[in-house]
């Protein structure tokens, strides 16, 4: 039976997660899989997937959110096939930005102009989709670390945006 790998919590910040990966067995391990999930206000969870070679490894995760909740998932691909999944949570320090204030007008049938207020120097992603349900599961996306953004859009349709 091949155990699930051990992930270790080295060290966290504002915005980065340092983890350890391992595992308590003597199966020759190629390399990892991890997934780090996070929710994006309470509409969207986010996803970022590291493909992690060799059997002993130290990784960091930079560019996070302060004071978010992270679940990180892996799994070790090892000479006898996939391990199962091992989980930890862990929650960033600090204190978590203000939500951005947006305001979307249309400039002509296929562009909307958006703008928001929020702290300069980070990364801001514009979500945008025709339903709430296509919002939560697949919307267009785009990212900037401007406080505007013109999108374009498909004519004749109403459009729901986050920022």
């Amino acid at each position: 039976v091949i155990p699930p790998p051990v992930i270790h919590i080295e060290s966290y910040s504002e915005d980065s997660i340092s983890f350890s990966l391992k595992m308590t067995t003597n199966i020759k391990v190629s390399g990892y899989v991890v997934n780090i999930y996070w929710t994006f206000d309470t509409h969207r969870q986010e996803k970022r997937t590291l493909v992690i070679e060799g059997e002993k490894s130290i990784q960091k995760v930079a560019n996070l959110t302060a004071h978010t909740p992270y679940e990180i998932s892996a799994w070790a691909r090892t000479e006898l096939g996939d391990s199962p999944l091992s989980f930890v949570h862990v929650v960033t320090s600090g204190t978590r930005p203000v939500s951005p204030s947006l305001k979307a007008k249309a400039i002509n049938q296929t562009a909307v102009e958006c703008s928001w207020t929020g702290p300069r120097n980070v990364v801001y992603g514009i979500f945008y989709a025709t339903s709430f349900l296509e919002l939560y599961r697949s919307p267009h996306n785009s990212t900037t670390s401007a406080h505007n953004a013109t999108v374009l859009v498909q004519r004749d349709e109403q459009y729901l945006f986050l920022v």
